[in-house]
């Protein structure tokens, strides 16, 4: 009987040793890439080999670290390192928001709806989740917010909605947070809506080309039971820098006006719903 409890403890405590010890691997993976997006701050061009070196892991950990930095858009990978992304000139946030006023304000309105009384929303960064976010300031509907755009906070900072704003590193030219502290800040919670703008959307899926927002729009869509994109129909056919997702990660497309061809087809062949905000 000894023998067998003196077992089942050898089991608990390699077990708990086991746990710990993904816990800290997590944290050490956080870290290093926190560490190699600070480095390329400070450099042009970092190699694989010299942050093996540094942070004491294989080549191969490094070369998934950058795998993952580069699908969310925040590298450039280069022979046997990563630089910074270099992706032309993009519209800032300023500049988008001046644009397409009526369509976007449209497509706020009809996104606001959605929400329900004691609901719970997450919302990401963009001219047209801004113009959300004004809408379901204007309706007074009472909820939670959690977003990573300033902006947002602000709008609805004085309202009916309780707002919970990310923290993490601090974008200037999109009055955003991103990073590793948005995501793990994000992973905390499961809502009921969760509302993303995108550069673009191709049969594909959404893409993103702003610094950081692939991956916060990832999270988001993994944490809320009804994934809507809002997104003008300038934009249909267009692919950003960095994949979001799938199709068939979406419920429902907020739009100015119904897609068509090959990405109607996608859509429908994902059973996304497309909503058209009509003019009044």
């Amino acid at each position: 009987m000894a023998d067998r409890e003196s077992v089942g403890r050898m089991v608990e405590t390699s077990t708990s040793e086991g746990k710990k010890k993904v816990a800290s691997d997590r944290i050490k993976k956080s870290e290093r890439r926190r560490q190699i997006l600070l480095e390329l701050k400070l450099r042009p061009h970092v190699r694989i080999s010299e942050l093996a070196d540094r942070f004491q892991v294989s080549t191969e950990t490094v070369r998934r670290d950058f795998d993952t930095l580069a699908d969310d858009g925040l590298i450039s990978r280069a022979h046997g390192g990563a630089s910074a992304p270099s992706q032309g000139h993009y519209p800032g946030l300023d500049e988008r928001t001046n644009a397409l006023i009526e369509e976007r304000a449209r497509i706020g309105m009809k996104a606001a709806k959605l929400v329900q009384s004691g609901q719970t929303v997450m919302i990401d960064s963009g001219s047209t989740t801004i113009q959300m976010a004004r809408s379901l300031a204007y309706l007074g509907t009472p909820c939670t917010v959690i977003t990573n755009s300033i902006p947002v906070a602000m709008t609805l900072g004085h309202g009916a909605p309780e707002v919970l704003l990310c923290p993490g590193e601090y974008l200037p030219a999109e009055s955003a947070l991103v990073g590793a502290e948005t995501l793990e800040f994000l992973r905390r919670f499961h809502v009921d809506h969760c509302m993303i703008g995108a550069s673009g959307l191709s049969e594909e899926g959404p893409s993103e080309t702003v610094r950081g927002f692939a991956s916060v729009k990832r999270m988001m869509l993994r944490q809320g039971a009804r994934r809507h994109l809002l997104i003008d129909g300038q934009k249909f056919g267009r692919k950003g820098l960095a994949l979001v997702g799938s199709l068939d990660e979406l419920d429902t497309v907020v739009t100015d006006r119904k897609p068509k061809g090959d990405l109607l087809t996608a859509l429908d062949g994902a059973d996304v719903t497309i909503l058209v905000a009509d003019q009044e």
